[in-house]
C-alpha cells in the first residue's frame, strides 16, 4: 500500500513539476516574443538549470544574447543549437552564429557558417554581398589607421550613444540618472530608460559636462538620436511609442519607436508632434537631415523593408508636409541590420550595419550620395570600427573631427561615445576585384609567372598582374557594370582568355582560366579562325563597321598575335551577292580596312598586316546572283577571315 501512495506520490510531484517547468516556458517564450530579452534570458537559463531542454529555448537564448551584443553567450547557446539538431536549416540563426563568431575574431568558422548559409539561401542578400567580398578583411585593413579617438570624459557607467550637432554642441541620448525604480527599467537589456542630453562645445573642449535636456523633450520612455536644423530651431527625435508620455505597448507587446519634431520658441520647445508615417505596427527611428535640410532619413522596419530594418529617405517640404518614404536599396540595405544613418556636408552617407561583411556585430560603412542606387558601399576600418556594436557615427568635414559610439571592451559603460579626428580622408572610389588561378589544361597543375591582364569592352587593359607560385593571381578593376576580357599568357603556351559580365561593385573570385601548349609555326594559309576555334568576323548588309558581337572573335586574334610577333596575316573580307558586283568590290575593301585598322588600334604593327577584298567572288553557300536565300544564309557570306602570310 504504502508503495502505490509513494508511487502516486511521486506521479502528483511529476506532474506539478512539468506543469510548473510548462508555465516557465510559456512566461520565457512570452517575454521572448515581447523583446524582453533580459527577462526571457533568466527564464530560459532557469528552465536549463532544472534539466528542462529543448531546442527551441538554445535558439531563443542564443538571439536573445545576439540583440543586447552578448556575443560570446550567443556564440554559445548557437553552437549548443547546432550541436542538438546538426541539419538544422534556419537561415536567421546561422547568419547570427556567423555575426557572433566574427566578433570573436574566429574569423575561419564565421567563413564556414556563411558557406553553410550560401547553400541554404543562395539568393540572401547577406551572402551575395560576402561572395562578392571575399576579401573583405584586406579591404577593412586598407581603410584602417585613419582616426584618432579617445573615450569621452562626459561617458557614464550606463549606455551613452547616438551623439549630434547642435550647432557648436553636442547631444546625445544616455541612461544615467535614471532606473531608481522598476518602472524606469527596460526589460530588453536590464538596463534603465533613455533621455537627451547636451554637452558643452561638440567642436573641441573637453566635453566633460552634461546636463538633461527639458521635461518637453524627454518624458517617461526611451528618447534618443536627434537631429537639429543647422539653424537650432528644430529637432526630430526617436521616442517609444506612448500616450501622455506614459510608454505603450501594441497587440504584440512591443512598444514601437516613433520619430517627433519640435520647434524652438524662444528659448523652450514647442510640444513634440509625431511624423506622418509613424505607426503602432512598425518602428522609425534614428533621424538624419541631408545637407540642404530637403530631406530627412531613418531607420525602420515598415512594409517595403528588407531585412530587420532599412534606411528609408524621405523629402521634407516648405509648407511642413512630407512626401513619400522610399527604402534606399538593396546596394544600402540588407536582410539584417542597417539603421543609424548619418549624411555629410557633401552628401555623404554614414550608418551602421551588421548584414555588410564586417569586423563583427554592428560596424560603420559609407557610401557617397551623389553615385545614386549603385554607389560603392565602404567599411571605414578600424580604429571606428572593431569586432563589437560600432554605431551611431557623426562627422563634421570641415574640421575632419566627429563621434560615434562603441560597446568594445575598455569602454566606461554598456555602450560609450568616443571622439574622433580622421586623419587620411576615407576612399570613396571604387575599386573591384578579379582573381582566379591560372592552370595547365593538359595536367592541372598550377602555373605560376604567367602574364595576366584585365581589360574592358573597348580594349583598354585596366589591371596586369602575374602569377604566384600557386598559380594565383589578383587584379584590381573598376566597379563599373559591363562586359569584361580576362587574357592570360605564358611563353610556351597557347593564350587563353575568358569573357565576363561584372555587376557595379562587385568582385570575381574564381576567373580560372587553362593554358595549353603552344603550337608553333603556323603553316601560311593557315585560317586563323579554324586555328583559334572561333566565328568570322560577321557584318551588317551594306554595312563595314566592325559589331559588337565580333569583339569576342577579335581579341582572340589579338592575342594570339601579341603571343606570335612573327607571324603576319592577310585580311580578306567579303560580301553577299546582292549589289552590283562593282559596288560589292569596294564594299568588301571597306571591309577589310575597317577590320585592319581595329587591329592596329589595338596595337598590332600595321606591317604584319595586309587588307583585300573579294566582293563577292568567295561565296560560302550557293546564294549567287538570282538565287532565293535566307537572311542568315547571306550573312554567311558578309564576313572578314585572317589567313596566315
Amino acid at each position: 500500500m504504502r508503495k502505490h501512495i509513494s508511487f502516486a506520490l511521486l506521479c502528483a510531484v511529476g506532474t506539478f513539476l512539468a506543469s510548473a517547468q510548462e508555465r516557465g516556458l510559456k512566461k520565457a517564450d512570452g517575454d521572448f516574443k515581447e523583446h524582453s530579452f533580459y527577462q526571457a534570458i533568466e527564464s530560459y537559463e532557469s528552465l536549463l538549470e532544472k534539466g528542462y531542454s529543448k531546442k527551441e529555448i538554445y535558439k531563443n537564448l542564443g538571439k536573445s544574447h545576439y540583440m543586447n551584443a552578448n556575443y560570446q553567450e550567443a556564440a554559445n547557446w548557437y553552437e549548443k543549437l547546432f550541436s542538438t539538431d546538426p541539419d538544422l536549416e534556419d537561415a536567421e540563426s546561422m547568419f547570427q552564429y556567423a555575426q557572433a563568431l566574427k566578433s570573436l575574431e574566429n574569423y575561419g568558422s564565421s567563413d564556414r557558417w556563411m558557406e553553410k548559409l550560401k547553400a541554404l539561401e543562395a539568393k540572401d542578400g547577406r551572402v551575395a554581398k560576402w561572395t562578392e567580398n571575399a576579401d573583405y578583411l584586406d579591404a577593412i585593413a586598407k581603410n584602417s589607421g585613419r582616426y584618432t579617438i579617445k573615450n569621452e570624459a562626459f561617458n557614464s557607467e550606463f549606455s551613452d550613444f547616438a551623439p549630434s550637432f547642435k550647432g557648436d554642441r553636442l547631444v546625445f541620448s544616455s541612461a544615467r540618472d535614471s532606473g531608481i525604480t522598476k518602472r524606469n527599467i527596460h526589460t530588453w537589456n536590464n538596463r534603465p530608460f533613455l533621455d537627451l542630453y547636451e554637452t558643452n562645445e561638440a567642436t573641441g573642449g573637453a566635453l566633460s559636462t552634461a546636463k538633461k535636456l527639458g521635461k518637453v523633450l524627454n518624458k517617461k520612455t526611451h528618447e534618443s538620436s536627434s537631429a537639429f536644423s543647422k539653424d537650432g530651431n528644430t529637432v526630430f527625435f526617436t521616442r517609444n511609442n506612448s500616450s501622455r508620455g506614459n510608454f505603450e505597448r501594441d497587440q504584440a507587446g512591443l512598444s514601437r519607436l516613433k520619430i517627433f519634431r519640435a520647434e524652438r520658441n524662444g528659448d523652450t520647445w514647442g510640444a513634440p508632434k509625431e511624423l506622418p508615417f509613424n505607426s503602432d505596427e512598425y518602428s522609425v527611428a534614428h533621424p538624419a537631415l541631408g545637407p540642404d535640410e530637403k530631406q530627412l532619413y531613418f531607420a525602420s522596419d515598415m512594409p517595403g523593408t528588407l531585412g530587420a530594418s532599412d534606411i528609408f529617405v524621405v523629402d521634407l517640404h516648405d509648407d511642413g508636409s512630407y512626401g513619400t518614404p522610399k527604402n534606399l536599396g538593396g546596394t544600402v540595405n540588407t536582410e539584417a541590420r542597417e539603421t543609424f544613418p548619418f549624411v555629410t556636408a557633401s552628401n555623404k552617407l554614414y550608418f551602421a550595419s551588421d548584414g555588410h561583411p564586417g569586423l563583427g556585430g554592428l560596424d560603420i560603412f559609407a557610401t557617397d550620395l551623389e553615385e545614386g542606387s549603385n554607389g560603392h558601399i565602404v567599411n571605414v576600418g578600424r580604429e571606428i570600427n572593431s569586432e563589437q556594436d560600432d554605431f551611431s557615427f557623426i562627422i563634421n568635414e570641415d574640421t575632419k573631427s566627429g563621434f560615434f559610439a562603441s560597446n568594445r571592451a575598455g569602454g566606461k559603460g554598456d555602450d560609450d561615445i568616443y571622439g574622433f579626428v580622421e586623419n587620411v580622408p576615407l576612399e570613396f572610389e571604387c575599386s573591384a576585384m578579379v582573381a582566379g588561378t591560372v592552370r595547365d589544361i593538359k595536367t592541372g597543375s598550377a602555373l605560376a609567372n604567367a602574364s595576366v591582364s584585365l581589360k574592358n569592352a573597348e580594349g583598354e587593359t585596366l589591371a596586369t598582374a602575374t602569377t604566384d607560385e600557386n598559380g594565383m593571381y589578383r587584379l584590381e578593376g573598376d566597379c563599373e557594370e559591363g562586359e569584361y576580357e580576362i587574357v592570360a599568357t605564358k611563353e610556351g603556351y597557347d593564350l587563353a582568355n575568358g569573357m565576363f559580365t561584372k555587376e557595379a561593385g562587385s568582385d570575381l573570385t574564381d576567373a580560372d582560366l587553362d593554358l595549353g601548349n603552344k603550337v608553333t609555326g603556323p603553316e601560311k594559309g593557315t585560317d586563323l579562325a579554324a586555328l583559334l576555334e572561333i566565328e568570322p568576323i560577321y557584318f551588317d548588309f551594306d554595312k563595314w563597321n566592325i559589331r559588337e558581337d565580333a569583339r569576342e572573335s577579335l581579341a582572340k586574334v589579338l592575342a594570339y598575335m601579341e603571343q606570335n610577333p612573327d607571324v603576319s596575316i592577310e585580311i580578306g573580307s567579303h560580301t553577299d551577292s546582292r549589289g552590283n558586283d562593282a559596288y560589292n568590290q569596294r564594299l568588301s575593301e571597306r571591309r577589310a580596312q575597317s577590320t585592319m585598322d581595329y587591329l592596329v588600334q589595338n596595337g598590332i604593327d600595321a606591317n604584319r598586316l595586309t587588307a583585300k577584298g573579294y566582293g563577292e567572288t568567295q561565296l560560302k553557300n550557293d546564294c549567287g546572283n538570282g538565287s532565293v536565300c535566307s537572311r542568315d544564309q547571306h550573312e554567311r557570306n558578309r564576313r572578314s577571315e585572317f589567313i596566315v602570310r
